[in-house]
Protein backbone atom coordinates (compact mmCIF):
# COMPACT_ATOMS: atom_id res chain seq x y z
CA UNK A 1 0.00 0.00 0.00
CA UNK A 2 1.38 3.40 -1.27
CA UNK A 3 0.82 6.10 1.68
CA UNK A 4 0.64 9.66 0.76
CA UNK A 5 4.18 10.38 3.10
CA UNK A 6 5.81 9.43 5.71
CA UNK A 7 3.41 11.51 8.29
CA UNK A 8 0.55 9.28 6.94
CA UNK A 9 2.27 5.80 7.05
CA UNK A 10 3.87 6.62 10.56
CA UNK A 11 -0.18 7.60 11.65
CA UNK A 12 -1.30 4.53 10.19
CA UNK A 13 0.52 1.85 11.88
CA UNK A 14 0.22 3.62 15.22
CA UNK A 15 -3.51 3.62 14.76
CA UNK A 16 -3.18 -0.21 13.92
CA UNK A 17 -1.33 -1.11 16.48
CA UNK A 18 -3.55 0.71 19.37
CA UNK A 19 -6.07 -2.05 17.44
CA UNK A 20 -5.41 -5.52 17.68
CA UNK A 21 -8.50 -6.91 18.90
CA UNK A 22 -10.59 -8.82 16.14
CA UNK A 23 -13.27 -6.16 15.09
CA UNK A 24 -10.13 -3.04 14.56
CA UNK A 25 -7.46 -5.42 13.25
CA UNK A 26 -9.95 -6.34 10.42
CA UNK A 27 -10.67 -3.29 9.46
CA UNK A 28 -7.05 -2.34 9.13
CA UNK A 29 -6.61 -5.88 7.03
CA UNK A 30 -9.37 -4.96 4.67
CA UNK A 31 -8.37 -1.44 4.31
CA UNK A 32 -4.65 -2.57 3.40
CA UNK A 33 -6.05 -5.93 1.18
CA UNK A 34 -8.43 -3.11 -0.41
CA UNK A 35 -5.83 -0.53 -1.15
CA UNK A 36 -3.31 -3.17 -2.57
CA UNK A 37 -6.44 -4.55 -4.81
CA UNK A 38 -7.10 -0.87 -6.11
CA UNK A 39 -3.58 -0.11 -6.76
CA UNK A 40 -3.16 -3.50 -8.81
CA UNK A 41 -6.03 -1.58 -10.59
CA UNK A 42 -5.21 1.36 -11.39
CA UNK A 43 -1.47 0.48 -12.33
CA UNK A 44 -3.39 -1.42 -14.87
CA UNK A 45 -4.39 2.06 -16.50
CA UNK A 46 -8.24 2.06 -14.48
CA UNK A 47 -9.35 5.37 -13.07
CA UNK A 48 -10.37 4.83 -9.34
CA UNK A 49 -13.54 6.01 -10.06
CA UNK A 50 -14.12 2.61 -11.53
CA UNK A 51 -12.93 -0.05 -9.99
CA UNK A 52 -13.27 1.34 -6.35
CA UNK A 53 -16.60 -0.13 -5.52
CA UNK A 54 -16.29 -3.25 -6.74
CA UNK A 55 -12.80 -3.84 -5.20
CA UNK A 56 -14.18 -3.10 -1.80
CA UNK A 57 -16.56 -6.61 -2.58
CA UNK A 58 -13.91 -8.00 -3.46
CA UNK A 59 -11.28 -7.21 -0.69
CA UNK A 60 -14.00 -8.32 2.28
CA UNK A 61 -13.40 -11.76 2.97
CA UNK A 62 -14.57 -11.62 5.95
CA UNK A 63 -17.61 -10.12 5.97
CA UNK A 64 -16.89 -6.40 7.40
CA UNK A 65 -19.95 -4.47 8.87
CA UNK A 66 -21.32 -1.18 6.90
CA UNK A 67 -19.27 0.71 10.52
CA UNK A 68 -15.91 -1.30 9.46
CA UNK A 69 -16.36 0.00 5.89
CA UNK A 70 -16.54 3.55 6.65
CA UNK A 71 -13.60 3.70 9.64
CA UNK A 72 -11.84 1.97 6.57
CA UNK A 73 -12.07 4.43 3.74
CA UNK A 74 -11.79 6.94 6.72
CA UNK A 75 -8.61 5.31 7.70
CA UNK A 76 -7.43 5.23 3.35
CA UNK A 77 -8.35 8.72 3.03
CA UNK A 78 -5.85 9.78 6.03
CA UNK A 79 -3.09 7.42 4.92
CA UNK A 80 -3.35 6.28 1.48
CA UNK A 81 -2.10 8.07 -1.68
CA UNK A 82 -5.26 8.30 -3.63
CA UNK A 83 -7.37 8.29 -0.46
CA UNK A 84 -8.59 11.31 -0.75
CA UNK A 85 -10.16 10.75 -4.19
CA UNK A 86 -11.55 7.45 -2.95
CA UNK A 87 -13.20 9.67 0.09
CA UNK A 88 -15.17 12.17 -2.58
CA UNK A 89 -16.02 9.05 -4.44
CA UNK A 90 -17.63 7.41 -1.49
CA UNK A 91 -19.00 10.66 -0.20
CA UNK A 92 -20.91 10.99 -3.80
CA UNK A 93 -22.11 7.32 -3.52
CA UNK A 94 -24.21 8.45 -0.62
CA UNK A 95 -25.17 11.77 -1.77
CA UNK A 96 -22.78 14.06 -0.32
CA UNK A 97 -19.90 14.54 -2.83
CA UNK A 98 -18.93 18.17 -1.05
CA UNK A 99 -18.99 16.79 2.87
CA UNK A 100 -15.65 16.89 4.34
CA UNK A 101 -15.39 14.15 6.62
CA UNK A 102 -16.45 10.39 6.00
CA UNK A 103 -19.90 9.32 5.36
CA UNK A 104 -21.02 6.41 7.78
CA UNK A 105 -22.78 4.41 5.63
CA UNK A 106 -23.84 2.48 9.04
CA UNK A 107 -26.15 4.85 9.70
CA UNK A 108 -29.33 5.00 8.06
CA UNK A 109 -32.69 6.46 7.61
CA UNK A 110 -35.86 4.57 7.75
CA UNK A 111 -38.83 6.79 7.37
CA UNK A 112 -42.62 6.67 5.48
CA UNK A 113 -45.69 4.54 5.32
CA UNK A 114 -44.24 1.59 2.90
CA UNK A 115 -41.15 0.84 5.85
CA UNK A 116 -43.67 0.65 8.79
CA UNK A 117 -41.61 3.16 10.57
CA UNK A 118 -42.31 6.84 11.44
CA UNK A 119 -39.10 8.59 11.48
CA UNK A 120 -39.55 11.14 14.57
CA UNK A 121 -40.01 10.30 18.26
CA UNK A 122 -43.44 11.79 19.14
CA UNK A 123 -45.02 9.51 15.74
CA UNK A 124 -43.24 6.34 16.63
CA UNK A 125 -44.53 6.75 20.09
CA UNK A 126 -48.05 6.84 18.68
CA UNK A 127 -47.30 3.92 16.44
CA UNK A 128 -46.32 2.00 19.31
CA UNK A 129 -49.73 2.89 21.17
CA UNK A 130 -51.70 2.12 18.38
CA UNK A 131 -49.91 -1.21 17.41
Amino acid sequence: MKFKDADAQEGWERRKALNTDSYGAEIYRYAQAWAELMECHLQDGKPLAEIWKKSSHVADTEGITGNMYGIAVMELARAWEHGEELRKLHNASWGNPNTDGVVNPAVITVGGASTGIIGTRKDFTKLKKEG
